[in-house]
């Protein structure tokens, strides 16, 4: 990789990860699921869903654990109308973002940040990215480690 495609890392602690499975293809309702937290001022931060298979989907999202009893009371209020809905929740994460400009036009950033992670013993939980950050939810115990791995990496300070 030539010059600096990583110019920057945020953490943002405690994080929780909702899995909203055997959600019916449904827009209207993952719509109004989604107005519905927001209406309780739940700020979403990660988004990912699963492509459709046999008629239903997986979201997962990530949002702040101190809003996480009132997300999970709001989810549940949607069972009646998707009675097979499974809501799947694992609190205290990390969430390490990594930030350049020069990510979108240098091939091979993700997939060094992912060797990274791996040659570390690091789990992922989540992933998300645009073209200049990639997001990664990891379990709060192995921050430092990614941390320092990943600025060693690409001489960050």
């Amino acid at each position: 990789m030539t010059g600096k495609p990583v110019t920057d890392i945020s953490v943002t602690y405690n994080v929780a990860l909702v899995t909203v499975d055997n959600l019916p293809v449904d827009m209207k309702l993952v719509s109004d699921i989604f107005n519905s937290i927001a209406g309780q001022n739940i700020n979403i931060d990660m988004i990912n869903q699963a492509p459709p298979y046999r008629g239903s989907v997986n979201i997962s999202f990530t949002l702040p654990s101190d809003d996480l009893v009132r997300a999970i009371s709001t989810l549940n209020t949607f069972k009646k109308s998707a009675p097979g809905l499974k809501i799947e929740v694992d609190a205290q994460n990390t969430k390490l973002s990594v930030f350049g400009e020069r990510m979108k036009n240098i091939p091979g950033v993700a997939a060094k940040l992912f060797t990274i992670l791996a040659e570390n013993g690091i789990d992922i939980k989540l992933v998300t990215t645009s073209e200049v950050d990639i997001s990664y939810l990891i379990y709060e115990k192995d921050v430092d480690t990614a941390l320092s791995s990943i600025k060693q990496e690409f001489g960050l300070e």
